[in-house]
């Protein structure tokens, strides 16, 4: 056995970010069509951007890229100041604003101590001239006067005060109607739509609504190539196509076991990762999930008598669902006889699916529409993957009948 790679260990390390959003232009990978719908909003006056999608699909990482405090952002050859905010719960709009125009600064012309007159040009934080309370008016003046601007404003969803959604509402209309060269691009989930359109109607003319669905296999083959390139290393077709599948759609997984295989490759001393290193990642992608994913899992599936929860659930994960992540009951009944060696019909684990979406199992499912025509998602994304690779370990079921 040849000696471990440890350079190639140390360059694997950075050219995949499993754990942390991309904020390297050089290793973001596919999502061009909704970043050149983010330039064409800010290269019009007027113009805001609100990027979407389910939780995992890589939205902060879109938004890293375009506001990398470290790279120089132009249009037309003109500099653009960037600034940008992850809000939370104790968000106000206020705090929002003095927290986001506290990182961009202007000039300021002051005199000089002593009886030369000389002037000295210094540099001021653009929030101190903003009053306590703000108000979109105060924003459309100050923002009117710093030229070309993208602001960032990321896990809108996480925004609770209503007021600070409904000034951010108004904020969109008026900088939309002075034609300030001011970008918002907002953050968050699909229910970020119906917040902002519902607090004004007119505001849906001046917000390009970017939906960022899961990554498509192309996608994620492009971030497998890129990082090991990164690493000058390669990959065989099916350890490839595996990761991608175990992957569903979700970047932070391709970035996990592209990485953790990899570097088994590394640690005896080989440049190419074969299905072998994929399989030997599983275990150690399931070891180092969020603790929150590990126990939402366990709550969803325990029991203190033999059940079905945790096949019901793998055939979930394995369900063919839509766009928005929804499946429907029919959805899982093929899987889970594949799972489970004989044919289920849909009375046999609808008390499951409905058991998923109460609070006793987490809730680790999401319910909409009405009886008999319920559709299903996972509450948090990232369990989709986790439970299809537990599954695996467990011998659930068998890598060719994932589908």
């Amino acid at each position: 056995m040849q000696e471990p790679d440890v350079a190639r260990i140390e360059a694997l390390s950075t050219a995949f970010s499993p754990s942390a959003p991309i904020d390297q232009r050089a290793l973001f990978a596919g999502r061009m069509s909704q970043l050149t719908d983010v330039i064409n909003a800010l290269g019009q006056k007027g113009q805001h951007a609100l990027l979407f999608g389910e939780r995992g699909v890589g939205k902060t990482s879109l938004a890293r890229v375009l506001a990398n405090r470290n790279s120089e952002l132009s249009m037309g050859g003109q500099r653009v100041l960037v600034a940008s905010i992850n809000c939370d719960a104790t968000t106000t709009f206020s705090s929002m604003w003095h927290r986001l125009l506290g990182d961009i600064n202007f000039a300021q012309q002051r005199q000089a101590i002593g009886f030369t007159g000389e002037s000295v040009r210094t540099a001021v934080p653009v929030n101190t001239v903003l009053p306590p309370d703000v108000t979109p008016d105060d924003l459309r003046r100050v923002l009117g006067q710093l030229g070309k601007t993208l602001i960032v404003i990321d896990e809108l969803d996480r925004l609770e005060d209503e007021k600070a959604s409904q000034l951010l509402a108004d904020t969109i209309k008026t900088l939309s109607d002075h034609a300030v060269d001011c970008t918002l691009l907002l953050v968050g989930v699909a229910d970020s739509v119906d917040m902002l359109i519902h607090e004004h109607q007119s505001v849906e003319r001046a917000l390009v609504q970017i939906r960022m669905p899961r990554m498509s296999p192309p996608e994620l083959f492009e971030i497998i190539n890129k990082g090991l390139a990164a690493a000058a290393m390669t990959i065989d077709d099916d350890a490839k196509g595996r990761i991608v599948q175990l992957s569903q759609g979700l970047p932070h997984y391709t970035h996990l076991l592209t990485q953790n295989a990899a570097q088994r490759a590394a640690t005896t001393g080989r440049v190419r990762v074969e299905l072998t290193d994929v399989r030997v990642a599983i275990d150690s992608a399931l070891g180092k999930a969020q603790q929150s994913i590990i126990s939402a899992y366990h709550e969803a599936t325990a029991s203190p008598r033999e059940n079905m929860y945790q096949q019901v659930l793998l055939a979930c994960a394995m369900a063919q669902a839509d766009a928005m992540g929804y499946f429907a009951a029919v959805d899982v009944r093929d899987p889970l006889s594949r799972v489970m060696g004989r044919r289920y019909e849909i009375p046999a684990f609808s008390q499951h699916l409905n058991a998923f979406c109460e609070d006793s199992r987490g809730p680790v499912l999401q319910r909409t529409g009405s009886s008999r025509r319920y559709r299903f998602r996972f509450e948090n994304p990232l369990m989709q993957p986790f439970v299809i690779m537990d599954g695996l370990k467990k011998g659930l079921i068998a890598e060719h009948l994932i589908g």
